[in-house]
């Protein structure tokens, strides 16, 4: 894997912005709250930059460590398959890994804003896109779920959507926040990394298809 990852420099740089980022950002709150994804700011006084900077801070190590070995692990892999773009694989995948993210926060929106409470952090929404991405390239590859429980690719696509949604229709009913984890992001990036992928590399379509026997 380390050798892969030095033939993804998106990846990489990915990887030591978010943690160079949130590092940085755990020893100084105040930072975390300026660079925090919040609806209300975003659409009242135009701080447009908390689309992206938010993605780049995390609540705390495990969420961090969490985001960042996912994209550890499948990051390369889609980058690389974004082979069609002859040389341009890395920007194909950057501007997947940002739309995933843009579209996470569109759909937290959608839910939350007209909350002026609400505040979001993590990459988890574009994390989420990746991750979906690569299930049109490699559906059946095998994934550790809680680094323990083995899994086919598309298998924990589905169940994620599915209790991605759950979460979200329990949370609206208790009139809370799910326990504080954003499922609206992890939805709204998987979906735009699904569409993003296919839009960037349209025969991920033919290689999934052909993976299924169809």
């Amino acid at each position: 894997m380390a050798s892969l990852l030095g033939q993804a420099p998106a990846t990489l740089a990915l990887l030591v912005a978010n943690v160079l980022v949130s590092l940085y950002a755990l020893s100084n709150p105040q930072v975390i709250d300026r660079l925090s994804f919040r609806p209300q700011r975003v659409q009242r006084e135009g701080e447009w930059y908390r689309l992206i900077s938010g993605g780049f801070v995390h609540a705390g190590m495990a969420h961090l460590a969490f985001n960042m070995i996912t994209l550890y692990f499948f990051g390369p892999l889609l980058e690389a398959g974004f082979r069609g773009f002859e040389g341009l694989g890395p920007v194909a995948f950057l501007v997947l890994y940002f739309g995933s993210e843009l579209a996470a926060h569109a759909l937290t929106t959608a839910v939350h804003g007209n909350d002026p409470h609400y505040a979001a952090v993590g990459a988890s929404g574009a994390v989420s896109g990746v991750l979906f991405g690569f299930c049109l390239f490699g559906p059946f590859t095998r994934l550790y779920v809680f680094f323990a429980i083995p899994m086919p690719a598309i298998v924990f696509a589905v169940l994620y959507v599915v209790g991605s949604i759950w979460a979200m229709r329990q949370s609206g009913r208790r009139g809370a926040a799910g326990g504080g984890i954003a499922h609206e992001a992890h939805l709204g990036g998987a979906v735009g990394g699904l569409l993003l992928t296919i839009l960037l590399e349209p025969g991920a379509v033919g290689v999934f298809l052909r993976q299924i026997g169809l």
